[in-house]
């Protein structure tokens, strides 16, 4: 199944959702109310979801010159993923986390949090961003995207329903459930929300590591950045994902609190699960590292050819790539880059 017929069905039913709850709240006239706002939300979603998700996060636009490392390292993802460069994001949140966005790889957008660049060693950033950019090339980011802004939508309509719900009766088209509609409306809709990210996101997130850690060459590099991140997120909050619980799938790692409802329905899969699929396939592929929280090379141990996994740095790479930078970057300069 394409990733355009999975992004029409799910538009399909997440709008039968909208217009249901249109129906609870206000009968007939709700239903056509809500129809109509369905589509439009539906048409700018496919344009526009990937900046809206992107402004909601304050997200700040970065290029060679203002973040030469992190700039670099996607660069150098995206040449070897056979991506378009995508726009390159930092988000000003101490959560390591990071998330692309965008309709198609032409169009497409990587972010990354300044926890993230702050807290993981390169190597580990070039696995984190590897998998976002194994997103970009699944086209899964359409879908998770348009996902996010619907579903958010979603969820308030059901919230609007306690507030309106019962204000109309049935013998003028109003909510024939009364009272106990609104209250189902704002219950059932955000949980079905939040169940078709939960059907889109955990298979998609096993894929994405698999191509990503092919991507940047080495498993154990998204292992470890996996493990960090989860260790570090557990006990820093994410304010603006917990302010915007529907964009929560977009993330590498489940960015919302214990204390968050809207955790209870986890978008993820098992982040020990995970990092132990990575380890399994850096043992099958010759790499090394440790296990769940164990120890890390870094992606220090050379191949066997005696190359840097990366190869040698591309022809005409600009001051600012990773080849000659050392400054201006979001990442120690005391470190060596992923690329050797």
């Amino acid at each position: 199944m394409t990733s355009y017929l999975k992004t029409t069905i799910l538009l399909a039913g997440l709008t039968a959702i909208f217009m249901a709850v249109g129906f609870l709240l206000g009968g007939k006239t709700g239903l056509v109310i809500a129809f109509v706002v369905a589509l439009g939300m539906n048409l700018f979603s496919y344009w526009n979801s990937g900046d809206m998700v992107l402004s909601m996060y304050g997200a700040r636009e970065v290029d060679a010159y203002s973040a030469p490392e992190f700039h670099g390292i996607v660069a150098r993802l995206a040449e070897r993923a056979g991506l378009p460069m995508p726009r390159v994001y930092i988000i000003q949140n101490d959560q390591p986390n990071a998330f692309a966005t965008g309709r198609d790889p032409e169009h497409a957008a990587v972010a990354a949090t300044t926890g993230l660049l702050q807290r993981l060693t390169p190597e580990e950033i070039a696995g984190v961003m590897a998998h976002e950019l194994a997103h970009v090339k699944n086209r899964d980011t359409l879908i998770m995207t348009i996902t996010a802004t619907i579903a958010g939508a979603v969820s308030m309509l059901g919230n609007f329903g306690l507030f309106f719900g019962s204000s109309s009766n049935d013998e003028r088209g109003g909510n024939p459930l009364g009272m106990v509609g609104a209250i189902l409306a704002a219950i059932l809709a955000p949980i079905a929300a939040t169940l078709v990210q939960m059907a889109i996101s955990r298979t998609r997130e096993f894929e994405a590591d698999r191509i990503g850690a092919e991507i940047c060459g080495r498993p154990n590099w998204l292992a470890d950045a996996l493990t960090n991140i989860h260790n570090s997120a557990n006990h820093i909050p994410n304010y603006q994902a917990e302010a915007h619980p529907a964009t929560a799938h977009l993330f590498i790692a489940n960015p919302l609190s214990g204390a968050s409802m809207a955790s209870l329905f986890s978008t993820h899969p098992d982040m020990g699960e995970r990092v132990a699929r990575l380890r399994a396939m850096a043992a099958r592929t010759g790499s090394f590292g440790g296990g769940f929280g164990g120890g890390f090379d870094g992606g220090r141990t050379p191949p066997r050819d005696g190359r840097s996994p990366w190869g040698a740095p591309p022809q005409g790479s600009p001051a600012g790539s990773p080849a000659g930078s050392q400054g201006g970057g979001f990442m120690p300069q005391n470190r060596r880059g992923p690329w050797g």
